[in-house]
């Protein structure tokens, strides 16, 4: 599980803001919302974190650099000797643009807590850390420094990192991790956190443009139909079936390089799987393809087989803009799934934005899983728990956070619109 991700000089965070999903000692759906740990020093965290704020407040940008770290970790490792990372350091500042970016995570893997991050700029890594506690004191496994204006890095080790470390060492070039390029030379010791990047940590930056190939592919088989369709059918959904239909034509692919920012798209012929719902009204029964469908069915397929398989596997799915296309009721529902012990047996985590605020209700959701992005005077982004406001537990929260109480709201005029306008016409 996650229980901490900092992040600092990244696009319009300047400072550095961290969004943590360690349960404070507040008891309020302690049995639904939060995990066990069975670790003494944080003994419980929470399933699930939501992250409000105005347009343009940074919101997304937190989900945009998880991504990031993610494919830095993936694919630095393969990347060429000149290779330039995409990083965007805060622009409105001209110290913190000459500054590196700041990314660290710290993640329950087995009962083992790793706390793990990097600094780096345009052209390589600045410095890079891990430090693992198998108890309650860390353990530094190993820690990378290399000047802005330095061409070698200087590395320590500790006892605990076993394995050939100067090998991995003399592999690791300035424009790559040493994690990534330590696994990739058969690390058994560091393979859990990279794995938990590469098949744990799910990214979802654009909530409304989410692939359907993973849900397509899911429902070839009869036992994900049942599970697909029946996820559909209890969201008030009228499909009888769901098949999977190969038909040629052409095919759009999309390479996205994390690393650069860049995406590039081809467009060849291929025999595609579709997929095909069928609607049944009394005796009459029709089949449409997924663009007839509305834009919420059409949303809600392509995340039926995401959160199966997160909560199946007891992954973590991070969502921008999780409400968009879907019902209030909706949104709930799928909130109310991953706090549900019955149905999320296996720890799955859900971190997701949203400007619903239907669901400020602490009949749903813990005061410390609540969190704000707000836009400080600078045009800097700061992420801020709703705990710092010290809500009663029975505030009605939505009302609070509408009329301004907590911020993370647009600083709106009273007219968007200047009426002088329509008096000159």
């Amino acid at each position: 599980m996650i229980l901490e991700f900092r992040v600092r000089n990244f696009r319009s965070f300047k400072g550095e803001s961290v969004l943590s999903l360690v349960a404070s000692k507040d008891r309020s759906l302690a049995g639904t919302n939060t995990i066990q740990t069975h670790n003494s020093s944080l003994p419980r965290a929470l399933r699930a974190a939501v992250i409000y704020g105005a347009n343009a407040s940074g919101k997304s940008n937190l989900i945009r650099a998880l991504q990031l770290m993610r494919g830095v970790v993936l694919e630095s490792a393969a990347s060429q000797p000149n290779h330039m990372f995409n990083v965007q350091p805060f622009r409105l500042d001209q110290k913190s643009a000459a500054e590196p970016t700041f990314f660290e995570v710290t993640v329950l893997l087995d009962g083992t807590r790793y706390q793990y991050g990097f600094e780096f700029i345009s052209a390589k890594i600045i410095s890079e850390w891990l430090l693992v506690y198998q108890k309650s004191k860390p353990q530094k496994w190993f820690y990378r420094k290399i000047g802005i204006n330095d061409s070698k890095d200087t590395f320590e080790f500790g006892p605990h990192l076993l394995g050939a470390k100067r090998v991995w060492q003399e592999a690791t070039r300035p424009n790559a991790l040493f994690l990534s390029t330590a696994v990739q030379l058969n690390s058994e010791s560091l393979a859990p956190l990279y794995n938990w990047f590469s098949e744990t940590l799910k990214v979802f930056l654009d909530g409304g443009q989410i692939s359907p190939d993973f849900s397509t592919g899911l429902i070839q088989t009869v036992t994900g139909q049942n599970k697909i369709t029946s996820l559909l059918s209890r969201a008030d959904i009228a499909i009888k079936a769901i098949s999977a239909v190969p038909t040629k034509g052409y095919k759009q692919s999309i390479t996205f390089d994390p690393l650069k920012g860049t995406a590039d798209t081809k467009l060849e012929e291929a025999e595609l799987l579709l997929p095909r719902f069928k609607h049944t009204i009394d005796s009459v029964s029709a089949d449409f393809e997924l663009s007839d469908e509305s834009q919420g069915t059409q949303k809600l397929f392509a995340l039926a087989g995401p959160i199966l398989d997160i909560l199946e596997h007891g992954r973590i799915l991070v969502i921008d803009e999780l409400d968009r296309s879907l019902h209030p009721l909706l949104v709930r529902q799928i909130i109310d799934t991953f706090q549900n012990p019955d149905l999320n047996c296996n720890g799955a985590q859900l971190i997701f934005t949203t400007h619903d605020t239907s669901q400020l209700d602490t009949t749903l959701l813990r005061r410390d899983q609540i969190w704000l992005t707000e836009k400080r005077r600078n045009h800097s982004s700061e992420l801020v728990p709703l705990m710092e406001f010290s809500p009663r537990k029975s505030e009605a929260l939505e009302k609070g956070y509408l009329s301004g109480r907590y911020g993370g709201v647009p600083v709106i005029a009273t007219q968007l619109i200047d009426e002088s306008d329509c008096a000159e016409r």
